[in-house]
């Protein structure tokens, strides 16, 4: 009997990105760049297990529904479940893991950098996937750390997001303990800040109304606590030595005041850090909603594009492994959500899609018995630090310029048995239409010279 084998329907699951060569290409040069920033500034590279145990995960109050649990594995032995193991959501909870297990083993303040995927259940939807990169660095010191480290951080997120080249952006800067204290002067008992932290977190994305109306609401407070909190927040921060003057005349409590002077003291050093004043600004709102900072907190968004959210955040926290260790390790610290910055880049045309190709240079084949020289030609422009791709199949040479220009090629290389014999080639400029004859000895200059040129010129990347 004939069986008819259906084929299965391919289909990507939702919330799990994947790219076309083009738009890969553009996220690795993003990688490339956050990388380079990171490594300009001293940190180490590290790379903690996709794998933690669970009870690893909920020790930084990972939510249970977010957490993707792995099931037993396929031909497990009995007793070989892996319900006790997850992926990681988060790259904080592996660090403060792997600090506490390395301590002996690391220099101190530890600087490190993590570019990795993690995983995440949440509802997939614009800019909110399953799975993600996140580019993460700490500082983290060993009983202390300096609030130098804190200023440095925002010079790095200048020179990245500067590189970048993804227009202005400013850096939304602010100390948690400003708003802490003054909610222990409206009498805001210590049990409800975090809730409150959480709801004025969202006043950028929901509006003062709704924040209010949440505040009285929900959380149950007086229109009479609620307003002084407002006004707070609300504060014209268009100049910096004004509003830390008008911070500084509001006798409030000594935590109010220490947050006036951290921030003070971090807005002073970042100047010396060559931070430009129109990059960042000062943003008493910004609270972050995430507990266990209590200190400065950043928020990077982008001028033009405010709908895109932060790019960038992050902030200081008193102990990152105090659930796995009793040393104080107090850091700072900042990531970026590659994955999400890049959709939405792409979504708002901020960046554009280019060639689905990292060589600028593809070697064409007129005459199979000529492979010799198009391998040569090859290894010569790949030695002299130029990608080259050399066309494999036998196909008429139209066809191999149509799949040049097709995968956006800058440049192809054509050469028959003649141009062999009289050691020159062929040069067709793809962008513009131009060609050249040029000596195979001279083929790197002049490739090289047209690159130049069709950069400046936005014609290549």
């Amino acid at each position: 009997m004939n069986m008819t084998r259906s084929n299965i329907q391919p289909q990507s699951i939702s919330g799990f990105p994947e790219w076309l060569p083009e738009e890969k290409i553009i996220e690795q040069k993003m990688i490339d760049i956050i990388r380079a920033a990171y490594e300009k500034f001293g940190f180490s590279p590290i790379e903690t297990a996709a794998v933690e145990k669970v009870d690893i995960l909920r020790a930084k109050g990972g939510n249970d529904k977010e957490i993707y649990c792995l099931s037993r594995l396929a031909g497990a032995e009995e007793g070989e479940d892996g319900k006790e193991l997850a992926l990681h959501f988060d790259l904080t909870v592996p660090l403060a893991r792997y600090v506490a297990q390395n301590y002996s083993n690391l220099p101190f303040p530890f600087r490190r950098y993590q570019i990795q995927k993690v995983w995440r259940g949440e509802r997939p939807q614009s800019g909110r996937f399953r799975e993600f990169y996140q580019c993460d660095i700490d500082i983290i010191g060993d009983g202390e750390l300096s609030l130098l480290s804190d200023a440095e951080i925002p010079s790095i997120i200048y020179s990245i997001f500067k590189q970048m080249d993804i227009g202005p952006f400013v850096i939304n800067i602010n100390n948690r303990k400003i708003i802490q204290g003054y909610l222990n002067f409206l009498g805001i008992p210590d049990s409800d800040v975090a809730n409150v932290l959480r709801t004025i977190d969202k006043i950028e994305k929901v509006g003062v109304d709704k924040v209010v109306s949440e505040l009285v609401n929900s959380l149950g407070f007086s229109e009479e606590k609620v307003k002084p909190l407002i006004d707070l927040i609300s504060l014209d921060t268009s100049s910096t030595p004004d509003v830390i003057n008008e911070l500084r005349q509001m006798k409030v409590n000594d935590k109010f005041s220490e947050g006036v002077d951290e921030l003070a003291k971090v807005l002073k050093y970042m100047g010396d850090l060559g931070v430009p004043d129109d990059y960042y600004k000062i943003n008493i709102s910004i609270a972050r909603g995430l507990d266990y900072y209590t200190g400065t907190v950043y928020e990077t968004i982008l001028k033009n594009h405010p709908g895109i959210g932060s790019v960038c955040s992050g902030g200081r926290f008193d102990n990152l492994a105090g659930y796995f260790t009793d040393k104080k390790l107090p850091g700072v610290g900042i990531s970026i959500g590659l994955t999400r910055l890049f959709s939405k880049l792409i979504k708002a045309e901020v960046i554009k899609a280019g060639p689905s190709t990292s060589a600028p240079v593809l070697v064409t084949v007129m005459d199979p018995s000529c492979m010799n020289l198009y391998f040569k030609v090859a290894t010569l422009l790949r030695d002299g630090g130029i990608n080259t791709e050399v066309f494999l199949e036998n196909k008429k040479i139209g066809i191999q310029l149509k799949f040049a220009n097709r995968k956006g090629f800058a440049l192809a290389v054509i050469a028959g048995s003649n141009e062999v014999e009289s050691g020159n080639v062929q040069l067709k400029n793809l962008k513009t239409g131009e060609q050249y004859t040029v000596s195979v000895s001279e083929l790197v200059p002049k490739v090289s010279e047209i690159l130049s040129s069709l950069k400046k010129q936005g014609l290549w990347v």
